[in-house]
């Protein structure tokens, strides 16, 4: 016993010792390596501020526009983010006014202070933008990646793809367009579009109302538009599954999304109607919030049910996942609350045995905070990419990222400092919205003030 508190002691000493060396080499003026040690030398962290936020919209086939942001500061120094494709630019530029003169590098503070502007679906756009942009300025000036800064490092190199296919209304020719993502594209994990309209014209396949107008066909929630689909219609839907998983294989990951705008009943038909197919998940089946509708969904189906790509924070998540209402979860960085919040996500769905796969439709801006996300989330299972088909795609970005940034279904992680790319300058300028510049300045946004506190 006395030896070993003779040790405790003496590592007391020690460090009583050490502490003493340094205030005294501090005091005689000698240069100490602070800490973080790997701060770009173009920049002083704890003098830096947020100048500018500035807006750079692209117009790409498939979902769009895409917003890009950058938030400049006072050193040089710069941020990308995306706010989520669709929405319009304004969702981020009325936040300018609020992280102007802010430390960008107190990132959680600053999400803190605006996550009261977001909202779920393209509502939170304009705040994951901002989170991603200060993600990327963090890791410039700590020399490190994102991945590496979120605590664990990451647990993965690539990061799987999966992807959409473009529909047929000939299974065989779907079937083939399917069989070519897997062959020719190398994907690992494939997804389809499957909804009653494939069959909708054939009498006797779907119960609908007649004259649905278009409000009621956009803004009214599946539950209560009344259609329902018939034995006959689940036959011919099933002889597209069947065709692409003869054409695939039974190995292969299989996703299906947008189904129609069912009721419960038809959902859980349909989920047993795929059972001996397979699918990894039905996609969206009902909208998010109706937690015990999907609760009975999933009980009954035993075809796995996903959603969360229009979900903004974990909470909502965390409902899901406490009563296992999904079998999966999918947010969207760019709606879910960025980073780091998609990252918290993650990891409260593991808990509860929930993993997570990742929604995205937008440029390799928000591709890359996707990817730096799933490389160090542990339950995470693949990532969704709209883009396969663009042929300039991977172009947009330049230094940082391997031209084409996907290889065979597979993302690799990037190394370099932050989110890792640099946009193209000419190759955006090409693709901008019509009407819209090039990070044009944007004064007119510097002093929009409201009084913001949520309590009195």
């Amino acid at each position: 016993m006395k030896k070993n508190g003779e040790n405790s002691l003496d590592r007391r000493e020690m460090l009583k010792a050490s502490a003493m060396a340094l205030c005294g080499s501090l005091l005689a003026g000698e240069v100490v390596e602070a800490y973080p040690k790997a701060v770009n030398a173009n920049s002083s962290p704890s003098k830096l501020k947020i100048t500018d936020l500035r807006v750079a919209t692209l117009v790409k086939p498939g979902p769009s526009p895409c917003p890009i942001i950058r938030i400049d500061t006072d050193q040089g120094v710069y941020g990308l983010g995306e706010v989520r494709d669709g929405a319009s630019p304004t969702y981020a530029l009325f936040l300018k006014s609020r992280i102007l003169g802010e430390d960008p590098l107190k990132l959680d503070k600053i999400f803190r202070k605006i996550k009261q502007f977001g909202g779920h679906a393209r509502q939170g756009g304009g705040v994951c933008a901002i989170e991603m942009a200060l993600w990327d300025i963090a890791g410039k000036v700590y020399n490190a990646p994102v991945y590496a800064l979120l605590g664990g490092g990451k647990f993965r190199d690539k990061i799987r793809l999966y992807a959409d296919t473009t529909e047929s209304d000939d299974p065989k020719i779907y079937a083939r367009r399917m069989k070519e993502r897997k062959e020719g594209m190398g994907l690992t994990w494939l997804k389809m579009d499957l909804g009653v309209e494939m069959v909708a014209s054939t009498p006797g396949t779907v119960t609908n109302p007649t004259d649905i107008n278009q409000w009621e066909a956009n803004q009214l929630p599946h539950p209560l538009l009344g259609m329902e689909v018939t034995d006959k219609g689940i036959a011919m839907l099933e002889q597209y599954v069947a065709a692409v998983r003869d054409a695939v294989g039974m190995e292969i990951p299989l996703s299906m999304d947008h189904l129609g705008h069912l009721g419960v009943k038809s959902i859980i038909r349909l989920g047993k109607a795929y059972e001996k197919y397979n699918l990894s998940w039905m996609e969206d089946v009902i909208p998010w919030n109706y937690t015990d509708l999907l609760k009975q969904i999933s009980e009954q189906s035993p075809t796995s049910i996903l959603t969360g790509e229009d979900i903004y924070l974990k909470e909502p998540f965390q409902v899901l996942c406490e009563k296992h209402a999904v079998g999966k979860i999918q947010p969207d960085l760019a709606t879910a609350g960025g980073i780091l919040e998609t990252h918290k996500i993650g990891d409260m769905a593991e808990e509860y045995g929930v993993p997570m796969a990742l929604h995205f439709a937008g440029t390799p801006v928000c591709c890359m905070a996707n990817v730096h996300c799933a490389a160090a989330t542990q339950n995470f299972l693949a990532l969704e990419h709209h883009s396969l088909d663009v042929p300039w795609w991977s172009s947009i970005v330049q230094e940082g990222a391997k031209t084409p940034i996907v290889n065979r279904g597979w993302i690799e992680v990037p190394d370099r400092p932050g989110l890792g790319v640099t946009l193209n300058e000419d190759v955006v300028r090409q693709h901008l919205a019509p009407g819209t510049s090039y990070f044009e300045p944007t004064p007119q946004w510097d002093n929009e003030r409201s009084w913001d506190r949520l309590w009195s």
